[in-house]
C-alpha cells in the first residue's frame, strides 16, 4: 500500500471564508504559544517540554476558551505535534553538523493549512456525491473534484495559497503497475536551451517560465515599493505579486507532472545524474536552476515510476559531460561548446546527448548494491534524489517530560486565559 495525495479547490461562502481565516489564526496562537513555552522552560529553568506534556492540557484549554471550542481536537493536537517536528529537526540538524536553524515564531499570515489526522472516520466528510465537503468548525463547503478519490482516506489537510482554498485528502492505495518494459533511458538535466536530453538525441526545450516573467514581476516589484507599507495599496500589490509568482510555480509544476508522466509511461528505468542540486542553486547558475527546478521534477518523476513499478535510477554525474561514449577518452571542454569530435575516434556528438548516454552506462555497470539488477523486471526503484541523513532514533528522547504547574496569565498574554505554564518561573 502506498500514500497518494489528491488536491482539490475550495470555495467557501464569504461566512466561511472568515471562519476558515479565524481557525488559522487560532491554530497560529496555538503555535507560537507552544514554541513559546519550550523556550522559556529551557531557558530559565534548562528543562524540555515534550509533545505529551503540552497535549494533556488541551481539553482545558478548549474548555477555558470560547474560540476553540468550535476546532476540532485532532485538528489541535496537530499544531503541537508541529511544533514538535521543528525542535526535531533542529536537534537532527545540530548532532549532524549541519546549520541548526532554530524553530522561528509564525508571525502573520504565515500560517497557512490545519489538519485533521484521522480525516477518514471523523473530522471530514464528503456530501452530495462529492461536491460539497462537510469540514468540522466550518460547515459544508463546495468543493470541484476534478478527479475521483481512490482508496482509502487518512488524514485531510485544508491549506490557503494567497486568496484560494484548497483541501488535500492523502488516501492508501493499491499499486498500479504498468505493462512490463525492458527500455531504458538516461537523461541529462540543463537549463538553457534544454531542460532535458535523452541518450536517444530527444531533447525537451526548457519552458523557463520565471525568465519569461521577470519584466512583469519586476514592474510589480517597482510597483509595490513605491506604496506605503501596511497600505490599502500596498496589500492589493502585494496579493497581485504573490498571484504572479504562483502562476509561475503552477506553470513549471505542470510541465514537470507532463514529462515525467511521458517518461514513466514509456520506459522501464530511468536513469539520471545525481546531482548536488542544493549546492548548484547556490552557484553562479542558481537562478537557472531554480527555474527550471530540478529537484521537484525529480520529486515528481521518483513517485510516478514508484506508483507503476518503474525503476528511477541516480549515478555519481562525475566528468559525464567530458569523456566519449564511445571510446571513453577524457577531454575538458567549455561549456559553450555543445557539439564536438573525439579526438582519438573522430566520433561527432552533441555534449548533452554524450552525457545521457554516458548516465544510462554507468547505470549498468556501477558496482553499488542499489543499482543491482537495475536492468533485470523493471519493477522497483532506485534512488531518485539526494537524501539526508537517516533521523537518529534518539531524537525524540531529548523531549523528556517533568511535573508542571498551572498558573492564570493576564489578558495581556497569548490567549488571555489560564493555559499551561512549566516550572521554571
Amino acid at each position: 500500500m502506498t500514500r497518494k495525495a489528491f488536491k482539490y479547490r475550495l470555495y467557501p461562502t464569504k461566512p466561511q471564508h472568515k471562519d476558515l481565516e479565524r481557525t488559522l489564526a487560532l491554530c497560529r496562537q496555538l503555535y507560537n504559544a507552544a514554541l513559546q513555552e519550550r523556550r522559556d522552560a529551557y531557558k530559565k529553568a534548562g528543562r524540555t517540554v515534550g509533545f505529551y506534556e503540552q497535549k494533556r492540557y488541551l481539553p482545558e484549554i478548549r474548555a477555558e476558551l470560547p474560540g476553540y471550542k468550535r476546532m476540532h481536537s485532532q485538528v489541535l493536537q496537530n499544531v503541537i505535534q508541529r511544533v514538535d517536528k521543528a525542535f526535531q529537526g533542529f536537534f537532527r540538524r545540530v548532532k549532524g553538523g549541519q546549520k541548526a536553524g532554530y524553530p522561528r515564531f509564525k508571525g502573520q499570515g504565515r500560517y497557512d493549512s490545519f489538519t485533521f489526522p484521522q480525516a477518514g472516520t471523523t473530522g471530514v466528510k464528503l456530501q452530495e456525491g462529492g461536491k460539497r465537503v462537510l469540514i468540522r468548525g466550518i460547515g459544508s463547503v463546495k468543493v470541484k473534484l476534478h478527479r475521483p478519490l481512490e482508496g482509502r482516506l487518512k488524514t485531510a489537510t485544508v491549506k490557503r495559497e494567497g486568496e484560494h482554498g484548497y483541501i488535500v485528502f492523502v488516501c492508501e492505495v493499491d499499486p498500479k503497475p504498468l505493462p512490463l518494459s525492458q527500455e531504458a533511458i538516461g537523461i541529462d538535466l540543463g537549463t538553457n536551451p534544454y531542460f532535458l536530453v535523452t541518450s536517444e538525441g530527444e531533447k525537451v526545450e526548457a519552458p523557463r517560465y520565471y525568465q519569461k516573467a521577470q519584466g512583469k514581476l519586476a514592474r510589480k516589484q517597482r510597483e509595490l515599493s513605491g506604496k506605503r507599507k501596511g497600505s490599502t495599496r500596498w496589500r492589493k500589490t502585494k496579493k497581485e505579486l504573490a498571484k504572479l509568482h504562483r502562476k509561475i510555480a503552477n506553470q513549471r509544476k505542470d510541465f514537470h507532472h507532463k514529462l515525467a508522466r511521458r517518461l514513466v509511461n514509456r520506459y522501464g528505468t530511468i536513469v539520471h545524474e545525481d546531482l548536488n542540486i542544493l549546492g548548484l542553486a547556490r552557484s553562479r547558475t542558481a537562478k537557472g536552476v531554480q527555474d527550471a527546478g530540478w529537484a521537484e521534477f525529480l520529486q515528481i518523476l521518483a513517485y510516478k515510476a514508484e506508483e507503476a513499478g518503474r525503476r528511477v535510477v541516480g549515478v555519481d554525474p562525475k566528468h559525464t559531460s567530458q569523456d566519449c561514449p564511445v571510446c571513453g577518452h577524457r577531454e575538458r571542454r567549455p561549456l559553450w561548446a555543445r557539439e564536438f569530435t573525439c579526438p582519438a575516434c573522430g566520433a561527432t556528438l552533441h555534449r548533452d546527448v554524450a552525457a545521457a548516454i554516458n548516465v544510462l552506462a554507468r547505470a549498468r555497470v556501477s558496482p553499488q548494491g542499489y543499482l543491482a539488477g537495475a536492468f533485470g523486471d523493471g519493477y522497483g526503484v532506485g534512488r531518485p534524489v539526494r537524501t539526508e541523513k537517516p533521523r537518529s532514533e534518539e531524537a525524540g528522547s531529548r523531549h523528556r517530560s517533568f511535573s508542571t504547574k498551572r498558573v492564570s496569565i493576564s489578558s495581556r498574554n497569548w490567549l488571555g486565559s489560564t493555559f499551561w505554564r512549566s516550572g521554571c518561573w
